[in-house]
């Protein structure tokens, strides 16, 4: 949170979003992301760090604004964003791995047998989204099955 690179990017996210009517990609995005996955695997005994839950939470979306400035994937902008930042925060070589790892497939349903922390990801992040109350839901690019259509956690 304190990392200078980091808190630049989520500006310009923001600033980058603020017209857009659909989720945006918000420090309580990220938040709620990491807070549902700790949930989960609190619940599941997945036996994860918490550290690494919530680096891989708060770093998954940071690439939106590379996305948004030249069209590459967001998933590819975060890995390379958290390759820098990691390493700043004392994230070892395995952390790193594993968490770069998740990041790259969060948006794919079905990831590597063994990666926990993809997984969980995925699914936190699909769960933090509040589509039950959203106003742009009939508009939305998402399919049905990929909107959270209750509230769960």
């Amino acid at each position: 949170m304190q990392n200078i690179r980091y808190q630049s990017l989520i500006s310009e996210i923001a600033e980058l979003e603020k017209n857009r009517k659909f989720c945006r990609h918000t420090m309580e995005h990220f938040l709620d992301t990491a807070r549902i996955m700790y949930i989960l695997n609190l619940e599941e005994n997945a036996a994860l760090p918490k550290d690494v839950i919530y680096a891989a939470a708060l770093l998954h979306d940071t690439g939106r604004a590379e996305e948004y400035r030249n069209g590459t994937p967001h998933h590819k902008a975060s890995v390379d964003i958290a390759l820098h930042i990691l390493p700043e925060c004392g994230f070892d070589e395995s952390e790193i791995r594993q968490i770069t790892e998740a990041i790259d497939r969060h948006r794919e349903k079905t990831v590597p047998s063994g990666n926990r922390l993809g997984e969980l990801l995925y699914r936190a992040d699909k769960l933090s989204r509040q589509c039950y109350s959203c106003g742009a839901a009939d508009e939305c690019y998402w399919s049905d099955d990929k909107k959270n259509h209750t509230l769960r956690y």
